[in-house]
């Protein structure tokens, strides 16, 4: 089988109507609390201080604004090949039937490291924000219990411990991946859940800090370039929307439950572009708020949200700011755990991956040995791993899945004109090559040590290519 072979449209359609199907229980209000659960973690909290102070001042605003305008390019790729190409895998799928097998197997095993990698260092920050939302109550775990071997953690009298397991991490993925192969429903709900939890947390933080707004913070708005380029003026707002790109990543993860919705071809559009208009708005709603308490100058700190609480007389919202972070990065690992059970799901039906990831249970209707493993590498991960390790590990393979799918996009229009599209990119070739063009400076931004990660983490993959999945890959193809 030649390792340029494409799957069939005809093929999909048959494969997702089949006998073994995931159950279809999810509509279109579920499907935006599920981009709502990726999108927002603790990077709202943390990033949008440091680009104000070190990039575009004020006028974060406006590089909030950007960046969700670049990242709606590659939603309505999405949206478009989602609908087109009804089945679970998202752009492992996508690029399956636009590009052919390898290039499908290199952006599945890259996906690894957004879902799988993603989780792991999600979990790891979950674990530090829970430890010290328990020594504000005057709660001490065991050190060598918080901490993998390779990652000191900072105690509650200052001083720096080395652990032998961190353990709320490991804890944090099992507790979610049995959640998951319980049911998508029931893992729907709890997200939905979490995401009101850290929703309200960021409402409340503006509802309070409006009224210690001080005008004179907004002036100058955009502040005078300093003559270093991406250092305020118009240059630093273009700068800083590339910092703050990275969070809106994750809307993305709604069509890997494709499978598992009710009338997909028109709730995926409305959770993927409707998850990033809501996490937009919430973004400018913060940032104005924050800027407006603080001069921007104060807040290249490591927790500028303390920074701006501390204008206010209400002390108590720093832990309600750790809770609304916890809150995030659980719906974080949902999610992604979640996408990437589905990719190993359908990437194991078409016999690049060992049956057992495409198992189904047969009461829950979920890959449930798949959860299993994952639970137990991500687990493993997150226990022993340091952060640093797995931090730097997931933006760019991200960036990659979006570079394919508007390629993707692109392909099919010229490729396959007539194949009913049940929801049509805008303005194609501009959109798509808009889209293409905003991750690819993402990607370079990135520095040249993610990109011998990532030349590396593919190498892996090449050799399992290799040696396994295109000697057992299943026909159906064209």
């Amino acid at each position: 089988m030649s390792i340029w072979a494409k799957k069939s449209l005809e093929s999909i359609e048959a494969e997702a109507e089949g006998h073994h199907q995931l159950r279809r229980s999810l509509g279109p209000y579920d499907l935006i609390m599920l981009g709502i659960g990726a999108i927002i973690g603790a990077g709202l909290f943390s990033i949008t201080g440091i680009a104000a102070a070190e990039n575009a001042g004020p006028a974060i605003v406006l590089s909030f604004i950007i960046a969700a305008i670049g990242c709606s390019f590659a939603g309505l790729c999405y949206s478009e090949l989602a609908t087109m190409i009804p089945l679970a895998g998202s752009t492992y799928t996508y690029a399956y039937v636009s590009m052919g097998q390898m290039i499908a197997w290199i952006i599945g095993w890259t996906l690894v490291l957004e879902y799988a990698i993603g989780a792991a260092t999600v979990s790891i920050s979950w674990s530090a924000y829970v430890v010290s939302l328990l020594y504000d109550f005057g709660i001490y775990p065991p050190p060598s219990l918080l901490a993998s071997p390779w990652q000191p953690v900072p105690l509650s009298d200052g001083t720096m411990a080395y652990g032998y397991f961190n353990l709320p991490a490991f804890l944090i993925v099992t507790l979610i991946s049995l959640i998951l192969i319980r049911g998508i429903k029931e893992s729907a709900m709890l997200n939905s859940v979490i995401v009101v939890i850290k929703v309200a947390v960021v409402l409340i933080f503006v509802g309070i800090g409006v009224f210690y707004i001080r005008p004179e913070n907004y002036h100058p708005f955009i502040p005078p370039n300093t003559g270093t380029f991406g250092e305020f003026g118009w240059s630093g707002v273009i700068r800083a929307a590339g910092v703050v790109f990275f969070a809106y990543i994750g809307f993305d993860a709604v069509s890997t439950a494709v499978q598992e919705t009710r009338r997909p071809q028109k709730s995926i559009p409305i959770g993927i572009l409707g998850s990033l208009a809501v996490c937009t708005v919430l973004y400018i709603l913060f940032a104005l708020v924050m800027v407006g308490l603080v001069s921007y100058q104060k807040l290249d700190v490591a927790a500028p949200v303390a920074t701006a609480i501390a204008q206010t007389p209400f002390m108590w919202l720093n832990s309600l700011i750790k809770l609304g972070i916890i809150a995030g990065f659980t719906s974080v690992i949902l999610v992604m755990l979640l996408g990437q059970s589905r990719i190993f799901y359908i990437m194991s039906h078409d016999g690049l991956l060992p049956k057992v990831f495409s198992d189904i249970h047969p009461r829950f209707h979920t890959p449930w040995k798949c959860n299993l493993i994952l639970m137990l590498f991500v687990g493993a991960f997150g226990a022993f791993a340091p952060l640093s390790v797995v931090g730097h590990m997931t933006s760019i393979g991200t960036l990659l899945a979006f570079v394919i799918v508007c390629g993707g996009v692109l392909i099919l229009r010229y490729t396959r004109p007539s194949v009913a599209r049940p929801f049509r990119t805008p303005w194609v070739p501009f959109v798509p090559l808009m889209g293409i063009l905003t991750c690819l400076i993402m990607m370079v931004f990135l520095g040249w040590e993610n990109w011998l990660r990532l030349i590396a983490w593919i190498a892996i993959g090449m050799v399992i290519y290799i040696f396994w999945g295109r000697h057992h890959a299943k026909p159906g193809l064209e």
